[in-house]
């Protein structure tokens, strides 16, 4: 399995991004997906994640109505479209997979078995 995460790159406050996760070596509609991000010094933390079997989403309050997260099943990809984009949004993303991911667990780091290599996404005027 292999999870490969692009998109990333310099933006101005308010402006947007568009994030990518490519999925190979499993069936994306199966898994949940999610997003992660880590700024220096600080934990990881959840973004928002999609499970395409049960048609959910789940979206942290620090980005609620800034970011949305969607897949692509033909194309085993899941997006993170970025808009509004504030400094503190500025970290290392991360895509993650994970297959029977509970509702109450989406948010959850350890739930996730597969992990992508990060994308920086850097908010600077």
């Amino acid at each position: 399995v292999q999870l490969q995460a692009s998109g990333g790159g310099l933006v101005q406050p308010g402006g947007s991004l568009r994030l990518s996760c490519a999925a190979s070596g499993l069936t994306f509609s199966r898994y949940t997906v999610a997003w992660f991000r880590q700024a220096p010094g600080k934990e990881r933390e959840f973004v928002a994640a999609i499970s395409r079997s049960r048609g959910s989403t789940k979206v942290a309050d620090a980005v609620k109505g800034r970011f949305i997260i969607s897949g692509d099943n033909a194309k085993n990809t899941a997006y993170l479209q970025m808009n509004s984009l504030k400094p503190e949004d500025m970290a290392v993303y991360y895509c993650a997979a994970g297959d029977r991911i509970i509702l109450s667990r989406m948010s959850v780091a350890a739930a996730y078995d597969y992990w992508g290599q990060g994308t920086l996404v850097t908010v600077s005027s």
